[in-house]
């Protein structure tokens, strides 16, 4: 077959891969000078940041991709577990530091930070996240997901459905485990990985926690964004023709078909099938006519669901030879807690308005390839925030410097004395996200899983419109490394039984 790509990020490469080792005749496009999308490794002056995915969880997901298409990935990257995997800092001076790779050393850290019977509270959490991941994985997250019906004829329904309480809240179940503010949160900021709302988002999200820790954080040298060039390498070697600077202006189609894609200089691609590694919104709204009946229930579907926050960044260039003493030690991933976290969420997803005193993960990677000379940091931080929506929520052109400044300033009131050694500074705002990779409203992951159908609100990954496919964070199932991996998988796969 002969199959074009819309988008050289790491679903679209990944699925193209695939196609290509099966034999098809593969073309990417994007308008884009650089393949990875939003996974990039930037570097400015001598630092280098994660400006997108700063973590990789689930490596399996492309150990399988690189064995199956020609190399094993040790062979090509240096993957490396982060440990401590995380450091959370909270308002009133309590510090929980969780190593990697350990439910039992993690409970242990828990312990000694906050009491005995917390820690117990945490093993039991990771044990029903566990039990959630078992039942979940294969009809959930690893299989194409096409209707609640389909779900309802599986044999042990009745048995998943009690083990994932579809319609409990992961904030309503984490309150059943344990009363701490502590570890209700953290588990909280799992939401936020899918952009989504803990007081509304359904609890089989816990078993986020559950892969983090029995799986592992982990990063690459170099930076995430080395995954992109090894999946660029990959899909060349296997004839993936890769198009950069040209702007896919629409899908071409016939009757009920897609047949192909037009370029904006007005050539047309003609393809027996079409990937589409963009957002689902903008491949629906944008790329396909608005009045187009066969797809006019992913349109809908699409509307009625929940967009997902938005990230406002600071990529922050640090150089230590400035500072009279020592730097502050901070750990590969950190996240400082504000005093009223739940005030975060009410700011993002019912005020619409930047929040005045978020919550701050740092992300400061111990890789010397990630900066040039000695002394050095390259910081990324990421702030929750709401999406860009002039006239309807929060309008990112106004004046976002001042919004920079007084993050810098609460760093500053930390104790970690950026300005004193500040070489480097630039922000990204949710306007910029939208602008780079067409993302709608600057959304990170699409549509957010703030509901108990969130799952079927996400665009299938066989679109309505036949030999148009969807892959990415924005189709099934969700967002992330490791699940726009699966989707490529899911996608290959659609393809090759069609």
């Amino acid at each position: 077959m002969k199959i074009v790509v819309i988008g050289a990020g790491v679903g679209g490469m990944s699925a193209a891969i695939r196609l290509a080792k099966a034999g098809h005749q593969v073309s990417i496009y994007d308008a884009s000078d650089r393949t990875g999308g939003k996974c990039r490794t930037e570097w400015i002056g001598d630092y280098a940041f994660d400006t997108g995915p700063s973590l990789m969880t689930l490596p399996a997901v492309y150990r399988d991709l690189f064995l199956k298409t020609g190399k094993r990935i040790e062979h090509i990257l240096k993957i490396n577990a982060v440990d401590p995997a995380f450091d959370y800092h909270f308002a009133d001076g309590t510090q929980i530091t969780f190593p990697n790779l350990s439910i039992k050393e993690t409970c242990l850290a828990i312990d000694a930070a906050i009491g005995k019977e917390s820690g117990n509270q945490w093993h039991n959490l990771m044990q029903r996240a566990e039990h959630m991941w078992d039942v979940s994985r294969e009809p959930f997250v690893e299989s194409e997901l096409t209707s609640i019906l389909g779900l309802l004829k599986r044999k042990d329904i009745l048995r998943d459905l009690r083990a994932i309480s579809p319609f409990t809240s992961l904030r309503k179940l984490t309150k059943s485990y344990t009363d701490s503010p502590y570890l209700t949160a953290i588990i909280d900021r799992y939401a936020t990985y899918t952009g989504s709302d803990p007081r509304k988002v359904p609890a089989v999200l816990l078993t986020i926690a559950f892969i983090e820790s029995s799986f592992g954080a982990w990063h690459i040298e170099g930076g995430l964004g080395q995954l992109s060039v090894a999946l660029e390498e990959r899909a060349q070697s296997l004839g993936v023709e890769i198009h950069l600077n040209t702007e896919v202006a629409s899908i071409t189609y016939s009757g009920d078909s897609a047949t192909g894609i037009e370029l904006h200089n007005g050539e047309i691609i003609l393809a027996d099938a079409v990937v589409a590694n963009a957002d689902a919104h903008y491949v629906y709204n944008e790329l396909l006519p608005r009045d187009l009946r066969v797809t006019s229930p992913e349109r809908k579907k699409l509307k009625r669901a929940d967009k997902s926050l938005a990230g406002f960044s600071l990529l922050l260039g640090l150089d230590n030879s400035k500072l009279q003493g020592a730097p502050p030690e901070l750990k590969h991933h950190t996240i400082y807690f504000p005093e009223n976290y739940e005030r975060e969420f009410d700011q993002i997803f019912t005020e619409k308005v930047p929040v005045d005193d978020p919550t701050i993960y740092i992300c400061s990677p111990n890789d010397p390839l990630m900066v040039r000379g000695d002394n050095k940091e390259a910081w990324f931080v990421l702030i929750n925030a709401p999406r860009h929506e002039p006239g309807l929520g929060y309008d990112w052109s106004n004046n976002p410097e001042s919004y920079a400044l007084k993050i810098i300033a609460k760093l500053d009131a930390l104790g970690l004395k950026v300005s004193e050694r500040l070489d480097v500074m630039e922000f990204r705002t949710p306007l910029d996200l939208q602008n780079s990779v067409k993302a709608p409203g600057g959304s990170i992951y699409g549509t957010s899983s703030n509901s108990a159908r969130a799952a079927f609100q996400r665009a299938r990954n066989r679109s309505p419109l036949k030999n148009l496919y969807c892959v990415g964070g924005s189709a099934h199932p969700g967002g992330g490394l490791p699940l726009v991996g699966l989707s490529a998988e899911i996608v290959a796969n659609a393809i090759a039984g069609a």
